[in-house]
């Protein structure tokens, strides 16, 4: 069988990839463990939640797989932020991160909001 490219489930792959690497280095060299449990937990379900949408019962259940993936991809901003402001991660990190998170979130947001607007029409 072969399988459909699907650019979003790569890029939530390669982001949630680097999340989990990020753990490791904040747990191994940074000794912090909590944040780096909440960071992996919402950056590895954007693309969990994404893949839950594409095998969606009905169009109301893909749009609310959607809506949560778009919700974790907000929550793994907040992570960084607190990272990055906590002197956690580098300028350099967060802002490659961030740039990666920030476009899923903006791909999520506007396919929530077409598929939202199309159903009232």
């Amino acid at each position: 069988m072969i399988m459909k490219e699907n650019i979003l489930i790569d890029k939530s792959i390669d982001f949630a990839a680097r999340i989990i690497k990020l753990q490791r280095y904040l747990v191994k060299d940074k000794k912090e463990t909590i944040i780096s449990k909440q960071i992996v937990r919402s950056g590895t379900s954007i693309g969990a939640n994404y893949s839950e949408a594409c095998n969606a019962v009905s169009t109301a259940d893909f749009v609310n797989k959607l809506a949560i993936a778009q919700k974790k991809a907000h929550e793994t901003i907040y992570w960084l932020r607190v990272l990055y402001g906590s002197e956690l991660i580098s300028k350099e990190q967060y802002d490659d991160l961030m740039s990666d998170v920030q476009s899923l979130h903006k791909i999520l947001s506007a396919s929530v909001a077409t598929l939202k607007n199309s159903e009232n029409k």
